[in-house]
């Protein structure tokens, strides 16, 4: 199931990063008293009560600005906020209503979503109780205050939040028609590898608006089964937005990501594998969504008998966090290669969804032990105990120890490198959670 998002909106210098921080348990957002610091949105997960939703730190909105970087911060917020579920508005106290606070409010309202007004830097509830009363006039429901730096009013701005994001299952899918969300920085072939698609099998079932987010998606029947591919692309904007256009593609792999069970991470094959891209990749490993790299524009390579190894071994490189990566070669121009698009996805469907049973899975943790001695510290060593496939899409194994603070990254990483040496799972990120005797499986 897809997580709501709540992007956090409001003017420059209201505190939208303090509350992102505040709301996410950890300093991610640089916070600093300088308008226009925060130029990236930044999302984090976040849980309250019995929900977790993802949260999204924009740029601050000036509704009028003729400065560049004020006015990309304005079309990232947009961006966000037509991502959204839930819209939080943040105003401030100190600096009060503001003509600017009136323009975004109108601007909220024509998105139709659920907003939820909040009042920060409110740091002492008695005496500042009077001031946030001129925001009634804003007109989009009762203010809510809080101070994000101080931590107050936070749980009971919470408590209302949690009855504006849909409700579970609202919105999800109840097929079981694969998803695929095709990502990518701008210009990198989205829209043409869609339209090929489309052209080449000429078997449309429908062209449906997405869901609340506003992507395009599209079904495809090929070989008797229908796909659902998320076109990211399809959120066409018509800012012009130069410096900061990379910022875009992120928000888009987030909110596709969160629906697809497949990722298409589309690269120019003449640009190259870029840090851009690591980012959106990242997006779909934090998901736990299956990973494939399509190489875009590979005819207009110059290819020797070594140019595919040594683009992979440059893919691999920087997608390092991402060695269960599957790669493929097209021209979304030409079409060339896009029948193996279809088996790759499959595959990678398949490997999400494998269980192993238990008492197999053991055999080969306990030999993996056997071969490399756990580690130890301070004379006391690891020692694996029992453990079980919990979970798929995507896998997820839980292994007891005796003391879980004696579990080395490195050691996990080589029992995961164990599984995979064994089982496949090629395609997906796997889970590997680690309990002590006692504690629940995945509590």
């Amino acid at each position: 199931m897809s997580k709501p998002i709540v992007a956090i909106v409001g003017r420059p210098n209201v505190g939208k990063s303090t509350l992102f921080n505040a709301l996410a348990g950890e300093k991610i957002s640089i916070v600093e008293d300088t308008p226009g610091v925060t130029r990236d949105r930044i999302y984090a997960d976040a849980s309250w009560l019995d929900r977790t939703f993802t949260i999204i730190d924009t740029g601050g909105i000036e509704p009028d600005s003729g400065d560049i970087i004020l006015s990309q911060m304005r079309e990232q917020a947009e961006l966000a906020l037509m991502s959204a579920d839930v819209v939080l508005f943040l105003v401030d106290v100190r600096q009060g209503l503001v003509d600017a606070d009136a323009k975004v409010a109108d601007m909220l309202r024509k998105s139709r979503k659920p907003v939820m007004l909040v009042v920060n830097k409110v740091d002492n509830f008695e005496k500042m109780m009077p001031d946030i009363y001129e925001f009634y006039q804003l007109g989009i429901g009762d203010p809510y205050p809080i101070s994000a730096s101080l931590k107050l009013g936070i749980g009971d701005m919470l408590d209302e939040l949690v009855k504006l994001l849909p409700a579970k299952g609202e919105g999800e899918d109840i097929d079981e028609r694969t998803k695929v969300a095709v990502v990518g920085k701008p210009n990198v072939g989205k829209s043409s590898l869609i339209n090929k698609l489309l052209g080449k099998e000429r078997v449309i079932v429908s062209d449906i608006a997405g869901t609340t987010r506003d992507a395009i998606d599209t079904v495809i029947k090929y070989h008797g089964r229908e796909y659902v591919f998320i076109d990211t692309a399809g959120m066409r904007r018509k800012s012009k937005v130069r410096e900061n256009i990379e910022r875009f593609s992120v928000i888009r792999a987030l909110s596709a990501a969160e629906r697809a069970d497949v990722v298409i991470l589309m690269i120019d094959a003449v640009e190259g594998i870029t840090e851009q891209d690591a980012k959106i990749a990242g997006i779909a490993h934090e998901k736990g969504k299956g990973l494939l790299v399509a190489v875009n524009k590979w005819d207009a390579i110059e290819k020797n008998d070594k140019t595919m190894y040594q683009y992979r071994d440059d893919v691999m490189r920087v997608l390092s966090f991402a060695s269960y990566l599957k790669i493929i070669y097209i021209s979304a121009l030409t079409g060339k290669r896009l029948d193996n698009l279809y088996k790759e996805i499959d595959s990678i469907v398949e490997e999400r969804r494998k269980r192993i049973t238990t008492g197999v899975l053991n055999e080969i943790i306990m030999e993996a032990v056997a071969m490399s001695e756990p580690p130890s510290d301070k004379g006391r060593r690891l020692k694996v105990l029992y453990a079980s496939q919990v979970g798929t899409e995507p896998p997820t194994f839980v292994i007891f120890v005796n003391d879980k603070k004696l579990m080395h990254f490195s050691y996990r990483r080589y029992l995961e490198n164990q599984i995979r040496n064994t089982f496949g799972f090629e395609g997906t990120p796997i889970r590997i959670v680690v309990r002590e005797r006692g504690e629940s499986r995945m509590g």
